[in-house]
């Protein structure tokens, strides 16, 4: 399918907005990028603020961020004491919006800002929550691949059943984030947090871009821990499969206890061999290992919450009061 056309103003009935970006080694792109936000949200009624999250970046973000909230005062930065994860990061940047709708994107540009317009007239027709999901994925295979089984786990697992596709470009009504107001642990993630709220969601198709500057900090294993980390800390069903797993072995048990009681009764002798009896204890051991190692990650999650770890803390901010805007949205 083809993405829409691009409008680059808002829609009329747009309530005001604030962005929330991650960033993180976009020294590159990250000029570009307010650049051509501010090109698409300047010059509408709606107010609208830019919140730039820099999540420990070791290049000269911080000091971008500075200056570009120095030279307009409708951009925000926060910096994070250190690396806390990208979903970390945009839950400091949408607790501390201000607007009604919060727009959240990555920083590397795949994902156009022009975009955002689709995205905000999708939610003014009465839904909570809208994606934008790429028409063409400018992806290695791999990557598509970890992202598909991200999605499979959220639409599955999560029960984020209304929602057709997952992406880091979406809008929604910030009054949601009450919902998840007094969530506080080390695994955060935006999307299932959304679910908490609402379950209004729904997608619209926008351009992805292909990556200019630098490579994505996501690898294969990142994502497929991140999937992990996910599933564990917002879903039981590990622990659902660890239980399935040891009613079917404990089934097979007895049907295999079944079958030599009868072969002795009936034949007069018993399944002879080692091996045999070695095979069926190896089995019944990793369904246990299994089932002890799914336990295992829930304990150690349960671990965490009770160290009470924050999910980030912020260093310091660069602000410069826009006295030209209220917020509508208290923070």
């Amino acid at each position: 399918m083809e993405s829409e056309p691009v409008s680059n103003s808002l829609p009329a009935t747009t309530a005001s907005v604030s962005v929330v970006v991650p960033v993180y080694r976009s020294e590159a792109s990250l000029r570009p990028l307010v650049e051509r936000m501010l090109a698409v949200l300047q010059g509408h009624p709606a107010k609208f603020e830019i919140i730039l999250v820099n999540d420990g970046s070791p290049d000269r973000c911080w000091s971008l961020i500075e200056d570009l909230a120095r030279a307009n005062p409708r951009i925000r930065g926060i910096n994070l004491m250190r690396n806390f994860g990208q979903q970390n990061a945009l839950l400091c940047g949408i607790r501390a919006a201000r607007f009604d709708v919060t727009v959240t994107l990555d920083a590397d540009l795949q994902h156009p800002p022009e975009e955002i317009p689709k995205l905000l007239s999708k939610l003014a027709e009465g839904f909570d929550v809208v994606y934008g999901v790429p028409a063409e994925v400018k992806h290695s295979l791999f990557r598509r691949l970890a992202s598909r089984l991200m999605r499979v786990v959220a639409l599955q697992a999560l029960g984020i059943a209304n929602a057709s596709q997952i992406s880091a470009l979406r809008a929604f009504r910030t009054q949601l984030r009450d919902a998840f107001a007094e969530f506080q642990g080390p695994f955060a993630s935006i999307d299932v947090l959304l679910t908490w709220g609402t379950m209004r969601f729904t997608s619209v198709l926008v351009r992805h871009d292909a990556r200019i500057h630098g490579c994505s900090s996501y690898s294969l294993a990142k994502l497929l821990a991140n999937c992990f980390d996910v599933i564990t800390g917002f879903s039981t069903l590990p622990l659902r499969l660890a239980s399935w797993i040891g009613f079917f072995f404990t089934l097979f048990g007895i049907g295999i206890l079944i079958y030599v009681v009868s072969l002795y009764l009936i034949m007069g002798y018993s399944i002879p061999g080692f091996p045999f009896l070695a095979s069926i204890i190896a089995i019944f051991a990793g369904a246990q290992l299994f089932a002890l190692g799914i336990i295992g990650e829930y304990i150690s999650r349960m671990h965490f919450r009770l160290m009470d770890r924050p999910t980030y803390v912020v260093r310091q901010t660069a602000e410069y009061v826009d006295t030209k805007q209220t917020p509508t949205c208290p923070p």
